[in-house]
Parts: structure tokens; sequence; C-alpha cells
């Protein structure tokens, strides 16, 4: 049987606590376990599929089509493992299941209640990877924080079940926030005790508390923690903010966070703990050989959690190429014809990121024209890819009026059409097109170079296409489709072989990049950005001006 783990938070949300579970998930993983890792989140939405990025950030998607929350984004990058629909919940889901249970007849008549039935159907779920017997030990991050009436069901079902199963089989983990007041100069620990103390009022007593702290934490405070929350002293763990996130399961190593699960879960780790090629990445982060500025132009950039596993494959990338990736947020809602060149000004490269509806659209058009007409490396992903679709017919096929079907379901030149089979679909939840797709790559071009292969399989979210009835006039002027879907002939895949980098994907290749292997895009993106960088930098040291003051 598998043995549970439960992350749960107290005092504030945003403490980090998938980021505390992804990292012993990893140290875990290091000593020999087997360990997966789940999301419960309390909200009635039933995936984030429909969430706006400004309320809930990125939606993450699996290899078998789940629109779930971005913290299983930090689950793969850690665990270099695929989650599924199983590694997260919603509230909603679970009423929905319920329900739907209720409404065929399988509670035979019976009261339904948030006590027995919604704690059960949670229970089950919170069960279910561990009876498969791939794993040794699950790991779940219980969403929202400690108090909320939402959380409830959440927390009476982590009650029962710490009663049921064997006290050796269940570890609860509690993180909470320490605050330090410059004013006092001092460590609070008066919030901590209270978030245990409306913990324990449910039931649920933690084994450990992580404490999120700016300041270090010494013997004093830790033994006050211990002795108002009933936790051994031990149990106290220190998390202090870190520059890096793969920085924190080194942190929780040094706090032995994960020899004291063990303990209290009376198993003996499997090997010692294989850390090394972290470490080494963490290195190469920390110490990069130069620098790179890569533009980001999006619509959501005023929360950065909308664009977060582009981000992070960013690090990624940049570590494989020893460089530190400055990545500049561009709102493309501000970006104009007369302004896009000093928008742009002194950028590397240039990613036009993914994004849905009709605003910003023109500015991300302009910032794909400047990138195309001034070889910068250029970057575009689902939207982004459109978006370069849109401006070379407009500009090069001197099709002024080509658009979207989303943008202007009026226009006579859809360059970019709905799917076929989006065409019926009215419900907007969990319908697009979700999750793995093949994808075939022409030999002899620049997908074919990135990937050393004729055939991958990328994650996608998307309704729009490129419309094949333009496909051959693009590549009868130059903008060669290299990627296309085998199955259905979707193209995939756009670039343009004369550009230095100029490649636009229908794909979300972040959404498969860990620190154990980084998204190949990136790292030939970065690869080019690097190159005209440096290029860039021999002219300005070659120019007469530079050369005179050298004199």
């Amino acid at each position: 049987m598998a043995k549970y783990i439960f992350v749960t938070g107290g005092v504030t949300s945003s403490l980090g606590k998938g980021i505390i579970a992804a990292s012993l998930a990893k140290l875990l993983q290091a000593r020999g376990f087997t360990v997966t890792i789940q999301k419960f989140d309390p909200y009635i939405n039933v995936d984030p599929g429909t969430l706006n990025p400004y309320e809930h950030g990125e939606c993450f998607v699996t290899e078998d089509g789940a629109e779930t929350d971005l913290d299983l984004g930090h689950y793969e990058r850690f665990l270099n493992i695929y989650t599924s629909q199983a590694n997260n919940v919603t509230t909603g889901r679970i009423y929905q299941t319920v329900i739907n249970k209720e409404r065929t007849g399988d509670f035979l008549g019976k009261t339904v209640q948030v006590v027995p039935h919604i704690t059960d159907e949670i229970k089950h779920r919170m069960l279910l990877l561990g009876k498969n017997g791939k794993f040794d030990i699950v790991i779940t991050e219980i969403g929202g924080t400690v108090g909320d009436i939402e959380s409830l069901p959440f927390i009476e079902t982590v009650r029962q079940i710490q009663w049921e199963l064997p006290e050796e089989d269940v570890v609860v983990v509690h993180l909470t926030l320490i605050p330090y007041l410059k004013a006092a100069k001092e460590l609070k620990t008066k919030p901590t005790q209270h978030s245990v103390k409306m913990l324990s009022e449910t039931g649920v007593h933690p084994d450990i508390i992580v404490c999120r702290t700016e300041e270090a934490l010494n013997d004093d405070i830790k033994r006050k923690i211990a002795l108002f929350c009933n936790v051994k002293k031990e149990a106290v763990i220190e998390a202090m903010d870190a520059a890096s996130i793969y920085e924190v399961p080194l942190l929780m190593q040094s706090e032995e966070l994960d020899v004291i699960c063990m303990n209290k879960l009376q198993i003996a780790s499997k090997q010692e703990p294989k850390l090394e090629e972290w470490i080494s990445y963490i290195d190469k982060i920390k110490y990069p050989k130069g620098k790179v500025t890569i533009g980001l132009i999006g619509k959501y950039i005023e929360l950065q959690d909308a664009y977060k596993s582009i981000l992070e494959s960013f690090i990624h990338a940049g570590a494989v190429n020893e460089v530190k990736v400055q990545v500049v947020n561009v709102h493309s809602e501000h970006i104009t014809k007369e302004n896009v060149a000093e928008k742009l000004e002194g950028l590397d490269g240039l990613l036009v990121a993914p994004g849905f509806g009709n605003r910003g659209i023109d500015g991300k058009i302009f910032a794909v024209q400047y990138a195309r007409e001034n070889k910068l490396p250029f970057f575009g992903i689902c939207l982004g890819m459109q978006m370069a679709v849109i401006e070379y017919a407009r500009n090069v096929l001197n099709i002024k009026d080509a658009h979207s079907l989303e943008m202007d379901p009026n226009t006579p030149n859809p360059v970019i059409n709905l799917m076929e089979e989006q065409k019926q679909i009215t419900l907007k939840g969990g319908t697009m097109r979700l999750g793995a797709y093949p994808c075939s790559i022409k030999e002899g071009t620049l997908a074919f170079d990135i990937y050393k292969q004729t055939l991958i399989s990328e994650r996608h979210r998307h309704r729009y296409e490129f419309n094949n009835a333009y496909k051959a006039l693009f590549e009868q002027n130059s903008m060669v489709a290299s990627g296309i879907n085998p199955e259905t002939g979707l193209v995939e895949i756009v670039e343009l072989p004369a550009h230095p980098f100029f490649i636009g994907v229908q794909y979300h290749p972040e959404l498969k990049s860990t620190v154990e292997r980084p998204a190949p895009l990136f790292v030939h993106f970065v690869k080019a950005v690097k190159k005209y960088h440096e290029a860039k930098k021999q002219m300005r040291l070659n120019s007469p001006a530079v050369q005179d003051a050298l004199i």
C-alpha cells in the first residue's frame, strides 16, 4: 500500500504549497521512492480551463488533455514525470460526479449530504493513485487556506483518512507564515499558532510545520512553535525565501524534511539521495556565462503566473546555453505601428505568447512584422504562430484583409480557421483540442534540426487552425509548413528558411519542458538569441566610434 502525505496551508494564500510539495517529492524521489503529487482545489469551477488567466494564472494541460492547475506544471518540472486528469480535482468536479450519481439513482433515494457523500467521493479520489500499485508515496496538496469555507470538505476528508488509515501511513504537513515586523524587529509566531489551532479544531493535527519566513528562525522560535502547536521541535521546518524555486529542494533537504517524513511513515531510504544533476543545474542558473534579453509579447503580463511554463522553460533553456535569460514583458495592447521599433529596441529575441480573444491582436502582428523584417529571432506559440501567419498573409502575400475567424467572423480571407470538429460545439469547458497529438516533421527544415526526428508528440490547447486552403500559396512564397499532424493534415509548425530563426508552432512546447528534459524549441531559440546577441555585440565593438574610444 502507498503512503500518503497531505500538504495544507494557513495564514495566507500564495505561500508556495505547490513548491514545497514538489520539493518534498523530489527529495523522496532522489531516495529511490516512486512518488506522485495531486492537487485538490476548493473552487466550484469544474476545471481551470474556463478561468481567466488574471483570476487563476496559467491553465496547465496534461498529456491526456486535462486542463489543470498550474501547480501540476511544477510537479512535472521537478519530478520529470507526466501527470494526468487524476492529479487535479476541484470541488466542482466532485459535486458534478455526486449529483450525476444521484440523478441516476445510485444512492437509492437516500438524502445526499456533504458528509458522507461528498467526502466519500473526495476520499475515493485522494486514495485512487495510491491503489494502482505504481507509487510508494502519494503527496496531496490541498488548495486554499485553512479556515476557508470552501476548503472544509477537503480538510474533513483528510481528518477521516488520518483516522482510518494506520498512523504510520499518513503525514500532514502544514505550511504557514512567520511574518517579520520591521518596527519591532521581531518574528511573530502568533499567526502560525492561530492557523494550527484552526486546523486542529477540524480534527486534523499536523505532524510537520513548514514556516515561510524572510528571516532565519532561531531555536527559541522553533521551540515556541513546537510547544504551542503540539509538534516536535525538529518537525518545525524553516523555509526561507530562495532566489530560485529550484533551490527549495536543497533548502528542504538541509532542514531534513524528507527524513522527518520517512521517520513518521516508518520507511527507510532505498538509496543515498541522487541530486548531482539537480545541483549542477542550479549552478548553471546561479553562475551564467552571459545574458540575453527576450521580449515576451502578451496580453496577460500583469500576472506573471499567466505565462508560468514559458518563463520556467526559458530558465531550463538558459541553463543549457549557460546564459541568463532576462524576459522583458511587452503588453501587446500598447504596441502600435509607430512605436513598435521603440518598444522592441534592445531585444535579442521575440516570443509572441498564446492567448484568446481580439484584445491586443494588432500589437502582436506589428511585433511579428518587426521581427521578420529586422531578422530578429522569433518564436510564436499557438496564437503567436497564428499571428505570424496573418502578418505574412497581409504584408508578403498582399492579402490585406487576411485574419482569423476568432477575431473577425466575417473576414473574406480566414487564413486561420475554426477546426472542423469545433464548429458544432457550444459548451466551452473542456472542448478544445487538448492534450498530446503527433506531428510529422519534414527533413531539411529548422524544425528537423531542432527535434532531430521526423515524428514528435506535443500538447495542444486551441480551437482554431491554419487554413489549409491557403497552404500552397504560403509555401509558394517561402513560408514552409514544416510540421503536419499525420492524421488530420493540420499544420503544426510554420517557418521561414531565409530568416536566421523564425518559427511558429500551434502546440505548447513549454508544457513538456522540465529540468532534466528541457524543451528543444526553447533550447534552440535561446541558442539563436545568444548568437544574435554575440553578433550584435561584435558589431558594436567593430564600430568606428568604439574603435576610436579603445585607441
